[in-house]
């Protein structure tokens, strides 16, 4: 699992990131990189938006920020999402998540 393979995009206020959602999972982790994707296992169903609330949720909590602070900007609908985490840099991510990654 090799985190330059995410694409991962830095703005002035942060940086955005693609996502792919496995809802109904046995417990909330990261569980890999596949292609350019941070893959997400969520215990939530697909249903009414709960996936998307926990994998905010989810992420703010990884990246110890607040969820208003943590957007979903493509994928509302999809399994595949662009995320944008405000108030951290590419650095400070990659050292982050290579923790859950190791």
């Amino acid at each position: 699992m090799n985190i330059q393979n995410l694409n991962i995009k830095e703005f002035a206020d942060g940086i955005a990131f693609k996502v792919k959602v496995q809802p109904r999972a046995s417990k909330n982790c990261v569980a890999g990189i596949v292609e350019d994707s941070l893959k997400i296992s969520l215990t939530s169903p697909p249903v009414d938006g709960e996936a998307n609330i926990a994998c905010i949720a989810y992420i703010a909590e990884l990246f110890n920020v607040s969820k208003s602070q943590v957007r979903i900007t493509t994928g509302e609908k999809s399994r595949t999402k662009i995320i944008k985490i405000e108030t951290i840099d590419k650095n400070q991510f990659t050292a982050i998540l290579s923790r859950y990654l190791a």
